[in-house]
């Protein structure tokens, strides 16, 4: 199965805050990102899969996508009540132990990344099958630095020596039998 890996368009300058499943706007290059996205996807695919999250979803739709299954599998990672604070704001009694094992803590009403790992993961096992030969997934960083945990088994303390960019597609081929797994990657 070859799979299209998609991450959202870049948002507006908003790094100082923590947003994971919160909706930031999005730059005003937006479609010009899209026009750069859908040079490098195939015309023919079986399936299209989707963050619900609106960066997502304007993207799926500005491509013009028919039949899109959105999935919570694939939002990114939830801040629970760190959503949308600017970091400086955040207690430092909170954070620092989220920021000494943010692969097994969580944030305060949020998820690990260890959560967010075995969800990604149901749904990649999941997805291997189904009868499909070319699938379409737009979704975010973490997500995608999840799925290549799972195929290429990176331990989650070394995702985010992988770089994925705003707008970046990445296309992999899966066998169908996990076992004898043949993954290559490639970005396009």
């Amino acid at each position: 199965m070859e799979i299209y890996i998609i991450r959202h368009t870049e948002i507006k300058n908003i790094s100082s805050i923590c947003y994971g499943q919160s909706n930031p706007p999005l730059a005003d290059t937006f479609l010009e990102e899209v026009a750069t996205i859908k040079a490098k996807l195939p015309t023919d695919f079986d399936s299209v899969y989707s963050s619900p999250l609106i960066r997502c979803q304007l993207l799926a739709n500005e491509l013009g996508f028919q039949n899109i299954q959105f999935d919570d599998s694939l939002m990114e990672l939830n801040f629970g009540i760190w959503e949308g604070k600017p970091w400086n704001e955040i207690p430092s009694l909170e954070l620092n132990p989220w920021m000494i094992d943010f692969v097994n803590v969580a944030p305060p009403e949020g998820e690990s990344l260890i959560d967010m790992q075995a969800r990604v993961s149901s749904f990649i096992e999941a997805l291997r099958t189904q009868p499909h030969k070319k699938v379409i997934i737009i979704t975010h960083a973490g997500v995608i630095r999840c799925i290549f945990s799972h195929i290429l088994n990176i331990p989650l303390i070394n995702i985010f020596k992988l770089s994925v960019e705003y707008g970046e597609v990445f296309c992999i081929k899966l066998a169908k039998e996990s076992v004898m797994d043949k993954v290559f990657l490639k970005n396009l």
